[in-house]
């Protein structure tokens, strides 16, 4: 379909657009003006130190997923259903569930079984330690977890798995609003009670770390239905390193005419 506007339309658009893209160029290099950044999801694997804002409250599904065996066929999820919530600016609630998944099939140590199972519980308490400031680039949260499983992750058997995690949750602002570091510091003992009785116990101690960089991109976008709706504003793009490559991991939208009512969600576009 061939949309045709009208001279005058497609006038007063072109230099809607001029107007817009010659201011908004002048700024396009300072990230100062830039809306600061939740930088707890930002790095992947790696979370951030961020804990939201007071008040706060959000629902998030996070899933893992495991495929794969040398012999017969193996594929094993463990979602984690979480509630988090931020009564004060330096502490986060979080709690919630475990559900587990197990399909497997003639994989040597391992009993063949189909299921979907509720796998256990959960709480976090993640505590702001060091706030970063606009004289200090650095932000560091102090993070305990105890999780109790009753259903193992790898095996899908029944058991009885109590986990205590303490994390250290660092980032540090490379350059201002643009350019994040993430490090993370984890030890966690467990106890373990198989079917038969055999009691295992074990700690994990691990690191990781990632990079985050935040570009933005200006745009004009020009929307006909009945009428033409001129959309006008940044996009903030958050991208990170993979082992694949770097990955788009968050876009903001930011709009030049947000101040009344907007009737499409088109500049999502």
């Amino acid at each position: 379909m061939v949309v045709q506007i009208g001279r005058s339309h497609a006038l007063a658009f072109c230099a809607a657009a001029g107007v817009f893209l010659s201011c908004s160029v002048a700024r396009a290099e300072d990230p100062s003006s830039w809306r600061e950044i939740e930088t707890k999801y930002i790095f992947g694997f790696t979370l951030g130190s961020g804990i939201g804002l007071e008040g706060e409250k959000e629902v998030t599904v996070d899933s893992i997923g495991r495929f794969g065996k040398r012999q017969g066929h193996y594929a094993a999820s463990e979602t984690k259903y979480e509630f988090e919530f931020t009564p004060s600016q330096f502490i986060q609630i979080e709690f919630g569930a475990l559900g587990s998944t197990h399909n497997i099939g003639g994989v040597d140590g391992l009993d063949d079984r189909s299921q979907i199972a509720l796998g256990g519980a959960f709480a976090e308490l993640r505590y702001l330690a060091l706030e970063r400031t606009s004289n200090n680039p650095l932000a560091v949260t102090l993070a305990v977890e105890p999780t109790v499983r009753r259903i193992d992750e790898t095996s899908g058997e029944r058991v009885r798995n109590f986990e205590f995690e303490t994390t250290i949750n660092a980032d540090l602002e490379l350059l201002k609003n643009r350019l994040f570091a993430g490090v993370n510091l984890l030890y966690e003992p467990e106890v373990t009670q198989t079917a038969t009785g055999d009691t295992q116990r074990e700690a994990t101690f691990g690191g990781s770390a990632a990079l985050s960089l935040r570009v933005a991109s200006n745009f004009v976008l020009v929307e006909y239905r009945f009428a033409i709706t001129l959309w006008g504003g940044r996009y903030l793009h958050t991208i990170r390193r993979t082992a694949d490559g770097l990955r788009l991991a968050g876009k903001t939208v930011h709009l030049v005419n947000a101040g009344g009512p907007i009737p499409t969600m088109a500049f999502l576009i």
